[in-house]
């Protein structure tokens, strides 16, 4: 009875064996898809051989992950992957693939693209489309579109949602206004909107530091009211001084129940920036319209920069209620009583 059963032991090991040896082969050796066409695939400076073997499953160059770490291992390419966009194809095996990686044979060079503070999907769509990066549809499908109480999430915006943890609080159905962090950035010159959206949300976890979030949580707040506010700062003054100020009056006026009435608001919903605002631009309906609803709005409304967001986690309490900002300086001009900012307002603002 027992040699009976390590008899068995030893076939079902043996056709294990090779039913693996043969899957192994097949997923080194022959192609995920013979009619694969030719696509861009980038190798970051400093990316671990773990972290690209993953991105080549998941976008769908190679069959198996582990096999291609085993044959990688084993062929010692493993430590001699070299960064820098590369041409793959599924049609390529996976030793072609890795023989590729290694060699060293990118694409092409890189450029940089600036992003500013302050700026809003629909004025990142634009770029997008001016940098060659893709059509404004293919950054709303990848980031959301503006003013759309809510809207069905993508299969990109969810794995966003489930690789940064600074998405976590953000309500589902929303977009990636206030994420999509302004700076400069480096691409490659085949790169796309995707690209670019995955690197500004890589520096936005980044820039908001440890510090940064413990500090968020223990004033009671999310990252997603922070960056709320913060959006509404970044459009509404220049220096980080008067942004702590503006922060300051407008918790207040959250404390206290009041609007924010922030004119950055209106710009937000009609699209276009104004000197001065109609009355009938303050009744507009809309959810976004700080002038008609108290409290923040239902997300960002621009993306802000790392002071405007600093400035609103630690902002400075002043006696001031109202501010206004010259048109033909930017200077922020602060006043205690309304009174004061109607003559101001009469001053300035003609």
């Amino acid at each position: 009875m027992f040699k009976k059963f390590l008899k068995i032991i030893l076939l079902c090991s043996f056709a294990f064996s090779v039913w693996g040896y043969f899957s192994y082969d097949a997923a080194i050796n022959e192609p995920l898809d013979a009619r694969g066409e030719n696509k861009a695939f980038v190798v970051d400076k400093g990316q671990s051989f773990k972290k690209v073997s993953a991105h080549l499953k998941e976008a769908g160059f190679i069959r198996s992950e582990y096999s291609f770490r085993i044959y990688a291992n084993l062929s010692g390419l493993d430590k001699k992957l070299q960064a820098g966009a590369y041409e793959l194809s599924p049609a390529m095996t996976a030793k072609e693939i890795l023989a590729r990686l290694s060699s060293g044979q990118v694409i092409d060079e890189e450029r940089e693209v600036t992003v500013i503070e302050g700026w809003t999907r629909r004025d990142l769509a634009k770029k997008v489309e001016e940098w060659g990066l893709g059509t404004e549809g293919d950054l709303y499908f990848l980031a959301g579109e503006p003013l759309k109480e809510c809207q069905k999430s993508s299969p990109e915006l969810k794995d966003y949602a489930s690789r940064f943890d600074f998405l976590a609080d953000k309500p589902e159905c929303r977009g990636l206004e206030g994420y999509l962090f302004p700076d400069t950035y480096r691409l490659y010159k085949n790169a796309s909107a995707g690209d670019l959206v995955l690197k500004m949300l890589d520096n936005f976890d980044r820039k908001l530091t440890p510090e940064l979030r413990e500090s968020i949580k223990a004033q009671g707040k999310t990252i997603y009211q922070i960056l709320t506010m913060a959006s509404i700062i970044e459009k509404e003054v220049r220096t980080e001084k008067d942004m702590k100020i503006v922060a300051g009056i407008f918790w207040d006026r959250i404390k206290n129940g009041q609007g924010l009435e922030s004119c950055a608001s209106l710009a937000y919903i009609l699209g276009v920036n104004k000197p001065i605002y109609s009355l009938e631009d303050t009744q507009i309906d809309s959810p976004y319209n700080t002038y008609k609803y108290k409290g923040l709005p239902p997300g960002p409304i621009s993306s802000p920069g790392l002071q405007a967001i600093r400035a609103t986690i630690d902002p400075t309490y002043t006696d001031y209620n109202f501010f206004l900002s010259r048109p033909d300086t930017g200077e922020t001009v602060f006043s205690r009583t309304y009174e004061e900012h109607l003559a101001n307002k009469r001053k300035y603002l003609k």
